[in-house]
């Protein structure tokens, strides 16, 4: 073997090598482009952001009491009963979203919990003014009024255009 052909081969040897860590290299970046991106990796961050404002919205609309009220026929309930299914309501639909706060702000999550705990609130020092004896329309009724009377005693308002300006602020 030459000196010429210890070159020639080296040389094929060396271009070779380089091709094959190219296309190694190529492949992996192909790959890294083409797998789902990690939620922290900012890839689906924002979508993940955004719907967990629209899901933190729903579930203020949810909560609202007037929301809340319609939803709830009294039936045959008593003022009790329906003191806790109320509330029942409220806690259940709170817990249900409770991952949201990952993907929110603390002001925006913080905002949710006062209005569920300012609701829950509300139920109680209403139904503490009715007689035990009263039926559970007479609960529905008087917190439809106490909201009607002055708006501003629910959060309500307040938390959703908290949500509202926190989510525009991402887009």
């Amino acid at each position: 073997m030459t000196r010429n052909d210890l070159i020639l081969y080296g040389g094929i040897l060396a271009i070779t090598l380089v091709v094959v860590l190219y296309l190694i290299y190529w492949r992996k970046e192909k790959k890294e482009l083409s797998a789902p991106q990690n939620p922290a990796s900012g890839g689906n961050s924002l979508n993940l952001k955004l719907q967990a404002y629209e899901r933190l919205v729903l579930l203020a609309e949810r909560i609202a009491l007037p929301s809340l009220i319609t939803r709830v026929p009294p039936g045959d309930l008593d003022i009790r009963q329906m003191q806790a299914v109320l509330i029942d309501q409220i806690k259940n639909e709170f817990d249900y979203n409770l991952s949201q706060q990952i993907y929110v702000s603390p002001q925006a999550w913080h905002a949710v919990s006062n209005l569920k705990e300012q609701n829950i609130f509300i139920i109680n020092q209403v139904s503490q003014t009715l007689p035990p004896d009263a039926k559970g329309m007479e609960l529905s009724m008087r917190l439809i009024e106490l909201i009607n009377a002055d708006p501003k005693v629910s959060l309500h308002p307040v938390v959703l255009e908290a949500l509202n300006f926190e989510a525009k602020k991402l887009l």
